[in-house]
């Protein structure tokens, strides 16, 4: 799930206005922001345009950020002056150069102080661009076949473009290609592509690839309106992508290739995969990280969390949340406002909750406007309940102990729901995010810093766990 409402993480884009004299401090410079006992990557960018016109943006890769426009107060050949006027934030820095050898390219530093919301931090910009490693990302050649292949939506009749891949030796004359399990991948919340790629890691194509050398094909598709997929012409929740996986499966069962179709979905997939299931549309399901209860207790329940990890006390919090709840239910009963800050103050008063994070009553009118979203509006009052209890197909759900986003007590309630099955696995993994990633503190900024794309153990398990229920590990 990439949507979250927390006054952390709020993003907010602007128009940019620049203009200064060609500078050596042109182009990319990365550096890491030491704030409240945590780090965050920031890349500054410097450009110009064929006119001469320089303009800045910045990028948060930990926080999955990138081409938040700013302004230039100040760029010559060793000083730079910028705000992101949107995100209170200001950054004034200039290069320090290193001592070199006589005749080697002069580099440098630039040293400066980052400030946000009054408070100041020291940040240090390296020229280039931060250097991620991603070791388990599968490099060609492949030991396996892959195809690119369409499918259309029976929502709207849009053409999802995805990865249609074959597990290793299906070409061999001594394969059985009637005989193998196939899984259909669904994405989180937010516009992905086919890979699910997420703060440079790629956690589908590491499915993908880890499946098919353990004798599972797999399709991966993009969303609407990535890659390859069209955006269609209907408005987009989870009832629409749901169509829209529904019609992969179909399209899997029409190729005649594969003995099971099953899907597996993370976040927001996790909550459609049991959709398909009620439905008797899979052969097997595998919810990573997915809602086990309705998507406003949800967003309460992350903000509280994320909240509570960032450092504020547990009162400020729960304040924050219950006038956070406050709003979401009357926003979904229909209550409408001209002024949703007039609002917010009422409700502060009401709930007698004045003790809150910094900004908060702020950060909670923007976020009545945000919830406006036809997508946020249907998952605030989605409820997975009735599809849980209906399913009776195999299921494997797995949670993150550390997940802060679809907090693993979601696990919970999916092991009340979900009828009794010989098959039936529910497991929380001790340690892990809701990325599925080894962490610290859960934090979604920690995402982009762990090198590991999903944890080895869940992959073996969800390899393993298919195979056990088409049969092919006997």
């Amino acid at each position: 799930m990439k949507r979250f409402l927390c006054i952390l993480l709020s993003l907010i884009t602007l128009s940019t206005t620049a203009g200064a004299q060609r500078s050596r401090l042109l182009g990319s410079w990365n550096g890491k922001l030491e704030a409240g006992g945590s780090s965050l990557t920031l890349v500054f960018h410097f450009t110009t345009d064929s006119l001469g016109k320089t303009y800045f943006f910045m990028d948060s890769p930990d926080q999955g950020a990138e081409g938040i426009p700013g302004e230039i107060a100040l760029l010559d050949n060793d000083s730079v002056s910028v705000t992101i006027p949107m995100l209170g934030a200001a950054y004034q820095g200039r290069l320090v150069l290193h001592e070199v050898p006589q005749g080697s390219r002069p580099s440098g530093e630039i040293q400066g102080v980052f400030t946000q919301m009054g408070m100041q931090f020291p940040l240090v910009l390296q020229m280039g661009l931060p250097v991620l490693n991603r070791p388990q990302e599968p490099q060609p050649p492949y030991p396996y076949r892959s195809e690119e292949v369409t499918f259309s939506s029976g929502a709207d009749g849009a053409v999802m473009a995805g990865t249609l891949t074959y597990p290793v030796g299906y070409d061999d004359n001594n394969s059985e290609p009637g005989h193998i399990p196939a899984v259909l991948m669904i994405t989180g919340s937010g516009p992905q592509n086919r890979d699910e790629e997420l703060f440079s890691h790629k956690p589908f194509l590491v499915l993908a690839d880890w499946l098919a050398r353990h004798g599972i094909a797999s399709l991966r598709y993009d969303d609407r309106g990535m890659g390859g997929s069209e955006r269609g012409t209907v408005e987009i929740t989870t009832l629409t992508n749901m169509q829209d996986a529904l019609a992969g499966i179909r399209y899997l069962r029409s190729l005649g290739e594969f003995d099971k179709v099953g899907t597996l979905g993370h976040s927001e997939g996790g909550q459609i995969v049991f959709m398909l299931g009620a439905a008797e549309e899979a052969d097997f399901i595998i919810s990573m990280a997915g809602p086990g209860m309705r998507g406003d207790s949800i967003l309460v329940e992350q903000n509280r969390l994320i909240l509570t990890k960032s450092g504020f006390t547990p009162t400020s919090a729960d304040n924050y949340c219950r006038v956070l709840a406050a709003m979401l239910r009357m926003k979904t009963d229909g209550y409408s406002t001209d002024s949703p800050e007039a609002l917010v103050d009422s409700l502060i008063t009401a709930l007698d909750a004045q003790n809150m994070p910094f900004g908060s009553a702020a950060n909670l009118a923007t976020v009545w406007d945000t919830v406006d979203d036809p997508w946020m509006l249907y998952f605030l009052q989605s409820s997975p309940v009735r599809d849980i209890s209906r399913t009776t197909c195999p299921v494997f759900a797995l949670n993150g102990s550390l997940d802060l986003q679809v907090p693993p007590v979601n696990l919970e309630h999916i092991r009340r729901l979900l009828p009794d099955g010989p098959h039936n696995l529910i497991k929380e993994y001790s340690g892990l995010n809701h990325l599925l990633q080894p962490c610290t503190t859960g934090m979604p900024a920690e995402y982009g810093r762990i090198e590991t794309t999903i944890a080895p153990e869940v992959l073996t398990d969800i390899a393993e766990w298919i195979l056990s229920v088409t049969d092919l590990s006997r």
